[in-house]
């Protein structure tokens, strides 16, 4: 039976704005979260992202869809006989903020946050090469990521980490197997910033305790265009831990603010 959220992401808004991001600021006005983005699975479906890429191959279409709303969650299904248009990984994601007929876009000198809760099964494990489970980039075919969530084997353990690409900085790192099979909440601040103008701050939480709170500032989080974020589960073929199943992940309670 899959999963369903026992206690929906409750994550204190008010004081988190003045706690904000690090070097976020304050202009003429007390600087806050206005919510811009609070999509329903039940309800939106998959209309609540810019683009879904749902085996962009084909390589399964037995196992159509791999990414559907599943009662209030969004379900991203992996098989290890999926492949992406790249043979060498796996992708099944879904990119961006719609809002109706638009989408919203992430700017330099804008701080954005995302809050959502994630449920991650033992059965999606960490691999020695990389499995993604939420990313930032720049819209476009080949750009290189500029934030990446994932799931790392490290000294042959499983673990969870943000990394920031660009400037090959470990925001942090946690310990995955504590997490499995059950509700995780997520708590992502990025200020959208060229070479030394931004900053992230990313936040684990699981049965309401703190699990990683790490912030950095100084550091590079654009490439050009605008930031965008992605969410599902985009794996290396390459793992040599025997780490590879068929798989799934779900997030539910996405929310997106900006900080105005």
């Amino acid at each position: 039976m899959t999963p369903t959220r026992r206690a929906l992401l409750s994550a204190a808004l008010g004081g988190a704005a003045a706690a904000g991001l690090p070097g976020a600021g304050v202009g003429a006005h007390a600087a806050s979260w206005q919510q811009k983005w609070a999509p329903s699975a039940a309800t939106d479906g998959l209309k609540a992202f810019e683009t879904v890429e749902d085996d962009r191959a084909n390589s399964h279409p037995d196992g159509h869809p791999h990414i559907l709303p599943d009662g209030n969650n969004f379900r991203f299904t992996m098989h290890t006989v999926d492949r992406d248009t790249m043979t060498d990984r796996q992708r099944q994601e879904v990119t961006g903020l719609r809002n109706g007929g638009s989408y919203l876009k992430w700017l330099p000198g804008q701080t954005w946050r995302l809050t959502y809760s994630m449920f991650i099964p033992s059965s999606l494990e960490a691999t020695t090469t990389f499995t993604h489970i939420m990313q930032m980039k720049q819209p476009g075919n080949g750009t290189s990521p500029i934030v990446v969530q994932s799931l790392r084997r490290v000294n042959g353990s499983g673990t969870i980490e943000l990394q920031l690409p660009i400037s090959g900085t470990l925001v942090g790192r946690t310990s995955l197997d504590p997490l499995h099979d059950k509700w995780t909440d997520v708590d992502f601040q990025i200020k959208v910033g060229d070479k030394t103008a931004g900053s992230v701050r990313w936040i684990l939480k699981s049965g309401g305790a703190t699990v990683i709170d790490k912030s950095v500032t100084g550091v590079d989080t654009f490439l050009a265009d605008r930031v965008r974020p992605k969410w599902g589960i985009y794996r290396s073929l390459g793992d040599t831990s025997g780490s590879l199943r068929n798989t799934y992940l779900l997030l539910t309670n996405l929310r997106g603010y900006q900080l105005v």
